[in-house]
């Protein structure tokens, strides 16, 4: 198994702008779920808290760094920035379903505790999160190791890592 692993190198990668893009973003998304709160209440509001307030923006960056890192090195890039915004957005649809679980999980525990409810809804949410990244995982090695003809599917180079 790949251990996770924090980078802090990326933060260097991106300009002053990128991060006022995602500043703007993630308070104009936060002020818009405010307002839908206000407007129709707190059980539609709170479904809007789910919206990926920055994920828009992460996406683009994240494509544009992985084009600028290839072109760097004489190669074009633009497939490798491609596969890293995908790869980006499965995490996201992976933390949507970890994010589900808490709330279903909060939802039916609240009432007897809040501090036991986050506690409950936290550990669904871990459970869930990594479970889905494993099966996900899973799908993608078998789906790769297996075709009609020679077993193999896509070149090693043009796999993007776990």
């Amino acid at each position: 198994m790949t251990p996770v692993r924090v980078s802090l190198s990326s933060l260097r990668e991106s300009r002053w702008t990128e991060y006022l893009i995602r500043f703007v973003l993630g308070g104009g998304a936060t002020v818009l779920t405010g307002l839908i709160s206000s407007t129709c209440g707190a059980y539609v509001g709170g479904a809007f808290l789910a919206l990926p307030a920055i994920f828009c923006a992460s996406a683009t960056l994240i494509e544009k760094h992985e084009i600028r890192r290839k072109r760097n090195a004489g190669l074009d890039g633009t497939w490798r920035g491609q596969q890293a915004a995908a790869l980006d957005a499965a995490g996201a649809a992976l933390g949507a379903v970890g994010m589900l679980a808490f709330a279903v999980v909060f939802l039916l525990t609240v009432d007897r505790s809040i501090p036991a409810a986050f506690i409950a809804a936290s550990l669904a949410w871990l459970i869930c999160s990594v479970a889905a990244w494993y099966v996900r995982r899973e799908m993608r090695s078998a789906r790769r190791t297996r075709t009609p003809r020679d077993g193999v599917i896509g070149r090693k180079a043009d796999r993007l890592p776990h």
